[in-house]
């Protein structure tokens, strides 16, 4: 039997639409965030996804995507039993936080502001890297937590953000450390993988999914 793995990155937050980097602070969804994740509900509903298990970002531009995409998706009962973690929270811009990313790369030098943002193992000023993320939170979560869930065969949403769901996709063997920088993951739109006796056999955007 098929099960599924859903990552889905937040709408559309207030300081990604003002270019800022967001990071650990806990800001609201825009306009066009609260659009993505009812659309990222009503794309659930047509595919007939039911979840048994969700989780979920303590930031609440995660959690209320979450929220919103399962009230719209006819799956409200699961509102009140999604987990919410610290380990899913986006990655610490540290000094960045707050920064506008043009002024910052103004600032600094497009270069170096590239490698804070993209490379794998550099961390910003007072931040950390994405190797952080990986290692020190998603995976030791993944592992305890998420992994025994996939393998027995439950559908799972994750409800979290653009650094940690990268995370995820290097831990599940979808990126490598090397080619990660290549993976955008949109807001608000679901990034589905489906599993058979736990081994991943499809991936793809549900949107481009239904549209198809």
């Amino acid at each position: 039997m098929t099960s599924y793995l859903v990552l889905m990155r937040h709408g559309q937050s207030d300081w990604n639409l003002q270019n800022r980097f967001t990071g650990f602070q806990d800001v609201e969804l825009s306009e066009q965030g609260l659009r993505e994740a009812k659309m990222s509900g009503e794309n659930l509903a047509k595919a007939n996804i039911h979840f048994d298990v969700v989780y979920t970002s303590t930031l609440k531009r995660a959690y209320e995507t979450a929220e919103i995409a399962l009230e719209e998706a006819g799956q409200a009962a699961m509102v009140p039993l999604m987990i919410r973690h610290p380990d899913l929270r986006e990655r610490d811009y540290g000094d960045l936080t707050g920064l506008n990313k043009d002024e910052t790369r103004q600032k600094y030098g497009e270069d170096q502001v590239h490698i804070w943002r993209r490379s794998y193992d550099v961390q910003p000023p007072g931040g950390e890297s994405l190797q952080d993320v990986v290692e020190k939170r998603v995976r030791p979560y993944y592992e305890s937590v998420i992994k025994p869930q996939i393998e027995a065969g439950k559908n799972i949403l994750v409800a979290a953000h653009g650094n940690s769901l990268r995370a995820l996709l290097i831990i599940l063997g979808e990126n490598t450390p090397e080619n990660i920088n290549q993976t955008e993951i949109p807001t608000g739109s679901p990034l589905v993988l489906e599993f058979e006796n736990g081994q991943r056999t499809a991936k793809y955007y549900l949107a481009d999914k239904l549209a198809a």
